[in-house]
């Protein structure tokens, strides 16, 4: 821990964004001409900046805006190789399937510890420098006990939000025994990686696992003590996002092809006190060229959605959540507020974090500065870098003020 004093005003903010109705206007409880003040990694005060109190030193936001930190609730990012000439491919008009995780499987395994994590730590001073500040990172580019094991033994090492997910496909020495491979996940392999890990995730869809495979999957995980997630409705209609709200997980991600049932369950869902929460991935289907979820459909409805990057070397390899924020904005039906809520309130949401997401006192000081007078922008000026700096737990971890 660097030396900081033990408060820091940031004032002249243009607009602050809370995520705090109660603190300003709107569902992001926006405050206009704002200031907040930072004590021991938190916030102690947010506000009009000309009732801000004293602070042992001062930054000056110059009419910038402030939002929170995003919280990138889904990604991929302990692997190894390249799949470039894959995505060239697609773009040329070969079909995306589950299958291509294999490539990636077969250089991960070759790689040393060494090398997952320096690409792993690579990816997440990427993902900082454009605003995030909570990541979530799975597993599932081993699919052996032992690699599976050391990618989350890396996984910990960059985030505190780690998922096994050995249910990722199944391993190619599986091919003509899949019950054996689901046997393996959750026996042994479960009991290598759960005490690295705080989440359990599925890859529930044509290609990787059925319902019942899924199910087996994550009742094995809750039993041993991690939490519930899903990939689900990514390639077509099937039973993950039902299955994910009866086993109450915490999100199931991706949700491209939703029946109106699917949706029924998750605005039912949104009612619970721990909802699971659709978290919509639109990187994964801008570079695959999948339909984009419907996700005014699932706001009207009452669902809790989030927004996450899925950074990974196949179908998304993006770690820009401000990208995400456009295209959720251009082609997803959520409105910028939406949209902007979605990356930040809406992912602590799905990793069932309170402490991060928002900006009212109490809340970890994870900040991120925009070279913009508001968050508007983030759609408004799509592919334009506009993070002037960023703040994790009140320390400057990217650019300068």
């Amino acid at each position: 821990m660097s030396d900081l004093p033990s408060t820091i005003l940031v004032d002249d903010i243009g607009t602050l964004v809370t995520n705090d109705p109660a603190l300003g206007r709107g569902a992001v409880g926006e405050i206009e001409n704002a200031a907040l003040v930072v004590e021991s990694g938190r916030i102690a005060w947010t506000g009009p900046s000309d009732r801000a109190p004293a602070a042992d030193a001062r930054i000056d936001a110059a009419g910038r805006c402030v939002l929170p930190g995003f919280v990138d609730s889904h990604s991929h990012i302990v692997f190894a190789g390249d799949r470039s000439r894959e995505f060239a491919a697609r773009m040329s008009g070969r079909p995306y399937s589950a299958g291509g995780i294999r490539t990636t499987v077969a250089a991960t395994r070759e790689a040393s510890d060494a090398e997952l994590l320096d690409g792993a730590r690579r990816l997440v001073r990427e993902a900082a420098a454009q605003g995030t500040t909570t990541l979530e990172v799975k597993s599932g580019y081993g699919l052996t006990v032992a690699d599976e094991e050391r990618s989350l033994a890396v996984a910990e090492r960059v985030t505190d939000e780690v998922t096994f997910l050995g249910a990722h496909v199944v391993a190619p020495e599986y091919a003509d025994d899949p019950q054996g491979y689901v046997d393996l996940v959750t026996g042994p392999m479960l009991e290598a990686c759960a005490p690295h890990a705080r989440w359990i995730d599925v890859f529930c869809e044509r290609g990787a696992f059925d319902e019942e495979a899924s199910r087996r999957v994550l009742t094995a995980g809750t039993a041993r003590g991690l939490l519930p997630r899903v990939h689900g409705n990514q390639l077509g209609h099937g039973p993950g996002v039902r299955l994910a709200v009866e086993l109450e997980a915490a999100s199931v991600d991706h949700c491209t092809y939703l029946a109106p049932e699917d949706v029924d369950a998750l605005a039912q869902a949104a009612k619970r006190t721990e909802p699971t929460v659709a978290t919509l991935l639109p990187g994964v289907d801008f570079s695959t060229r999948q339909p984009y979820p419907d996700a005014r459909a699932l706001v009207d409805a009452g669902a809790v959605v989030a927004l996450a990057s899925d950074c990974n070397p196949g179908s998304c390899f993006t770690s820009s959540l401000a990208f995400c924020v456009a295209v959720a904005v251009r082609d997803m039906g959520l409105t910028p507020d939406e949209a902007v809520w979605a990356a930040t309130a809406g992912g602590a949401r799905a990793l069932r974090r309170t402490d991060v997401g928002h900006l009212a006192p109490g809340a970890r000081a994870d900040l991120t500065l925009l070279e913009a007078p508001n968050h508007l922008y983030l759609a408004y000026r799509p592919g334009v870098p506009q993070v002037a700096a960023v703040w994790k737990d009140g320390e400057l971890v990217a650019g300068r003020p």
